[in-house]
């Protein structure tokens, strides 16, 4: 008898190690406070095993372009979108948006950024600013700076500029005193202790970075892929988003 019952639990966990599968995941940075418990709540109720990297989009296109295998990919949704248009993709959804905003240092005074004049004179004061270096690839640093050119201030700003790679290194650079300002991702601001919002760009800067989630096509996770992106704009996946300080996009 115990000898049947033995048979039949290692039967049982052979097919659960069997039915388990493993999900890579690439990932823009700025989601790493959202994407981190929802990987883990994944893991929990699927069983699967999630390895998640995270780096600038422009980074990850090339890992990608390179020949880097992954099963799903969760960037900016205008480069979800552009891959989905060459095919890279088999499905793809909007998961979150974040709002873009200015870091202050806990305590400092809060400068007028209401405005897009009063913004500009808030760069032009600020002894330093620091925002994403458009080198590494980061989506938001390389328009930021196409639009200090389009504004006239990019010699004034880069003079003084504190360049990251990713708003978790911009908004711990304000924590620490290196930067006076840091434009960058708001729900990066919020979960940042040293910190806070001094308001949002003001129009008509970038109001809103939204965030879309893709199956890659050379996937081979099959289903647990297209599970896990499909987790995370479900329900329990908003509760996550929100408490981060993302805006979760509307279930399908």
């Amino acid at each position: 008898m115990f000898r049947h019952v033995a048979a039949l639990l290692i039967a049982l966990l052979t097919s659960a190690a069997s039915e388990a599968a493993e999900v890579k995941v690439l990932a823009a940075l700025v989601l790493q406070d959202a994407l981190d418990p929802l990987v883990a709540a994944d893991e929990r109720e699927r069983g699967n095993r999630i390895t998640i990297a995270y780096s600038t989009v422009g980074a990850i296109r090339q890992r990608l372009a390179a020949g880097e295998r992954a099963d799903v990919v969760v960037l900016t949704t205008e480069a979800i979108e552009d891959m989905a248009r060459k095919g890279e993709l088999t499905s793809h959804a909007a998961v979150a948006a974040t709002r873009t905003g200015v870091a202050i240092r806990d305590g400092a005074a809060a400068p007028d950024v209401s405005t897009l004049d009063k913004f500009r004179a808030a760069l032009i004061a600020a002894r330093s600013v620091a925002y994403t270096d458009p080198k590494t690839g980061g989506a938001f640093g390389t328009y930021f700076a196409q639009e200090l050119e389009r504004l006239g201030l990019a010699q004034a700003v880069n003079a003084k500029a504190v360049l990251r790679r990713g708003s978790h290194e911009i908004v711990a650079a304000v924590a620490a005193g290196e930067a006076e300002l840091g434009v960058t991702f708001i729900s990066t601001i919020v979960s940042t202790r040293g910190v806070k919002v001094a308001g949002p760009l003001p129009p008509p800067l970038l109001a809103t970075e939204p965030f879309s989630a893709g199956v890659l096509r050379d996937s081979t996770a099959g289903e647990a892929a297209t599970a896990f992106v499909r987790g995370l704009h479900d329900a329990k996946a908003a509760e996550i988003w929100t408490a981060m300080g993302f805006e979760a996009a509307a279930s399908p």
